[in-house]
């Protein structure tokens, strides 16, 4: 059975209200779907089973903590290859999500092999990363890094329709 056949309008809502506010309580999921709460949270578990919930997490606001922290660079970042055999793609992939600074990691065609978002503490940080993921690995062919300096809009949402 295909995912798309096993969800009904409840499911597709409960999803996008999970995905506007994870830490919303059962109780209050229950009412804005009409359901009971045992059925809602036999539901939600059957979500996560499916793995259609893959984590709930908490989204920071990077301009509230680079107050108490220090502003931050994020920067996307395209890298490409000299050799794209599958293990070369495997092998610059694993390393790439192993480093927590890398927040996301692509795969994309055509152009470059890879696109990261990534964030550094400042420009000294994002060279060390560079030097770290880029440097010192010889297949690696080519790094053109865009530096965010406004960040216009942000959503984790998958539209649910």
């Amino acid at each position: 059975m295909e995912l798309n056949d096993s969800l009904d309008a409840i499911d597709k809502q409960l999803l996008n209200l999970l995905q506007k506010d994870a830490s919303i309580s059962n109780q209050a999921l229950a009412e804005l779907t009409h359901v009971s709460p045992p059925t809602c949270l036999r539901r939600v578990r059957r979500l996560h089973e499916l793995g259609l919930i893959e984590k709930q997490v908490a989204l920071l606001q990077p301009d509230k903590l680079a107050q108490l922290q220090g502003h931050g660079l994020t920067a996307i970042v395209e890298i490409s290859l000299d050799q794209q055999g599958a293990e070369h793609l495997a092998a610059f992939e694993a390393r790439v999500v192993a480093d927590p600074h890398v927040q996301q990691c692509w795969r994309v065609s055509p152009g470059p092999d890879f696109v990261l978002v990534v964030h550094a503490h400042d420009m000294p940080a994002y060279h060390a990363l560079a030097q770290r993921l880029f440097t010192h690995d010889a297949n690696v062919r080519n790094v053109k890094a865009f530096f965010a300096t406004h960040r216009a809009k942000f959503d984790t949402s998958v539209p649910v329709i």
